[in-house]
């Protein structure tokens, strides 16, 4: 069975053409058309001869996803909806620059990256789970995604903030592409001249529109830990995504086993725990997660994590109007963020149709974070991106379903 060529590392790679027989440098060429030039097709890498072609062409996959929707917010936000080849339905989001989202002096442009069709976790106020787990990412769509993107970016004319090869993209500043079909995306256009023999691929910066990931889009990344750790190894490489690793931030419910594994890795990636109640009351209440990993084993393999790799942790919390935004919530909230030297991200609810949370009025809000910041610790209140655009997780994906399924119906 064929795997995809963006599944494979550079190590990976150069076995199969130590065996071919072929040169170091027609590896390089190859990871330059994938990863500079981000190019589709096999006959797009021009500077390959044929018969390379064909053999790579015989022996692995090259699948792009294809753009089924595309929606973007009046803050910029772009929320991506992608069909891979079995017709299943991911999304991405590309957020503008916010400062200080999770340590850095300025996130720039933040890509947040689904790794599952669906999730199986069940938390209570989450939209990616309502339809069930279907299945894992494999390690070329997590990647994609983000070449998915760059391809998208390179295409828009300056000042543009939607793919014009979308259907009233002209017409509508937040406009979704609403079709009974999935259209398939454009083929892009290669970025400059093809590399030449022996040139070593490095990512290219000059048109990136990607600076940071964030894995908290669709599904439990942890759950997925092999293809995650497989995608990211190829989007920090140097030929590969080129992106740091710190500049990389996994999230996940809580999946204790997992945060202890990922703190053995060799590459400093960031850790962000989606908390959401600093109680196992409240977080059992939303989080069927906590009941299999409470916080007392939740909070060590946190700690376990610091330990080993020095730096600071986000504790991601929705605050989710009569749920967990009480002010005696703050006590406890704060106490483990001092045990865990971590940050606190709040972030106000994004409503989801079919279910019956809300989000906490402004005054409320900033009554939280204030409560917060009187106990000392780092805290943020994010007023975050694309809450007109079905910003939640999986609810774009999960509108598109339904009307596809029952055309005429709208969500």
């Amino acid at each position: 069975m064929l795997v995809d060529v963006r599944t494979q590392t550079r190590e990976e790679l150069a076995l199969q053409f130590e065996a071919w027989g072929l040169p170091t440098y027609r590896l390089d060429q190859l990871l330059s058309w994938l990863y500079i030039h981000r190019v589709v097709a096999w006959d797009e890498m021009k500077n390959l001869p044929r018969d390379l072609r064909e053999k790579l062409q015989a022996t692995y996959h090259l699948r792009p996803l294809q753009l089924a929707r595309l929606q973007g917010a009046r803050d910029t936000t772009q929320k991506f909806l992608w069909k891979l080849h079995d017709n299943s339905l991911v999304e991405s989001v590309l957020i503008p620059a916010n400062p200080a989202l999770y340590g850095e002096a300025s996130d720039r442009h933040t890509l947040c990256v689904s790794t599952q069709v669906g999730c199986a976790y069940g938390c209570k106020f989450c939209a990616s789970g309502l339809d069930g787990w279907k299945r894992n990412l494999h390690p070329d769509e997590i990647v994609e995604q983000v070449l998915a993107v760059e391809r998208w970016h390179a295409r828009q004319p300056a000042g543009a903030t939607e793919d014009p090869t979308l259907p009233g993209a002209a017409a509508r500043p937040r406009a979704a592409a609403r079709s009974p079909g999935l259209p398939a995306a454009s083929a892009p256009a290669t970025s400059g001249p093809p590399p030449s023999p022996g040139e070593r691929p490095t990512a290219g910066t000059d048109t990136r529109r990607v600076n940071n990931l964030v894995i908290m889009g669709m599904g439990e990344p942890l759950a997925n830990y092999a293809n995650l750790l497989q995608a990211l190894r190829i989007l920090n490489a140097p030929w590969g995504g080129g992106i740091g690793a710190r500049k990389i931030t996994i999230s996940t419910s809580g999946l204790v086993p997992q945060i202890r594994k990922l703190a053995e890795e060799p590459l400093q990636f960031r850790l962000a725990l989606s908390l959401h109640g600093a109680t196992d009351e409240t977080r059992n209440k939303i989080m069927p997660v906590n009941r299999k990993y409470p916080l007392y084993d939740l909070i060590g393999a946190c700690e376990y994590y610091v330990q080993r790799k020095g730096h600071m942790i986000t504790l991601e919390y929705i605050l989710i109007s009569g749920v967990n935004d009480a002010v005696r919530e703050v006590h406890p909230l704060a106490a483990l963020a001092r045990r865990l030297h971590a940050k606190i991200n709040l972030i106000p609810y994004n409503r989801v149709e079919g279910l019956a949370w809300d989000r906490p009025t402004e005054a409320t809000q900033e009554a939280f974070r204030a409560a917060l910041e009187a106990e000392q610790v780092p805290v943020t209140l994010r007023r975050e991106k694309g809450h007109d655009i079905d910003a939640a997780c999986g609810q774009l994906r999960l509108k598109t379903e339904r009307e596809l399924a029952f055309p005429g119906h709208r969500c």
